[in-house]
């Protein structure tokens, strides 16, 4: 797919189809997120591939952002094994998270499958359900499956400020 489309189509999916993620597409998703950029490759970042029925239903108690996605990605990062910028002394750990989290989410869309990121979450719990959690700065959740046939962006999706209000040029 052009990389374009790819971020023209993809959307926060809240309603998704009773299928499960082909094998090959969840290798190829995570094969992104390892090759994600991180601050001096540093690479502080840990993904859990959460598909298991139980731990699925586990982690319906700590949002309320379940939409029945097969598939959830979450990404966590140990700020101790970040870049940390020597002028302010500011930890790079959650920006490499959120850049993992973003290849995830591009690397499913290019699959064909539709994805949610939840930042509303408990992450003492979610800790308490992922293994090898403990230390781990919980970033992000992020849904990943087939879209349901209804499945359709949010209202506010193509709501975008024009590139004048976010860019300056030419400075």
């Amino acid at each position: 797919m052009e990389f374009n489309d790819v971020l023209n189509r993809r959307y926060s999916c809240r309603a998704f189809a009773v299928r499960s993620v082909e094998q090959e597409k969840v290798d190829r998703i995570l094969e992104a997120g390892r090759i994600a950029p991180t601050a001096v490759n540093k690479q502080p970042v840990h993904i859990w591939a959460v598909s298991r029925p139980e731990t699925l239903e586990a982690i319906k108690g700590v949002t309320r952002s379940n939409y029945g996605a097969p598939l959830l990605l979450v990404v966590g990062c140990r700020l101790a094994d970040a870049w940390v910028r020597r002028y302010d002394g500011k930890n790079g750990a959650e920006v490499d998270a959120a850049i993992v989290a973003t290849y995830l989410m591009l690397a499913a869309e290019n699959e064909g499958l539709a994805t949610l990121w939840v930042g509303s979450f408990d992450p003492a719990l979610l800790r308490e359900i992922l293994p090898g959690a403990e230390g781990y700065e919980l970033v992000a959740m992020i849904n990943v499956g087939y879209p349901a046939p209804d499945s359709k962006p949010s209202a506010m999706h193509g709501v975008r400020k024009p590139v004048e209000e976010l860019v300056t040029r030419d400075v």
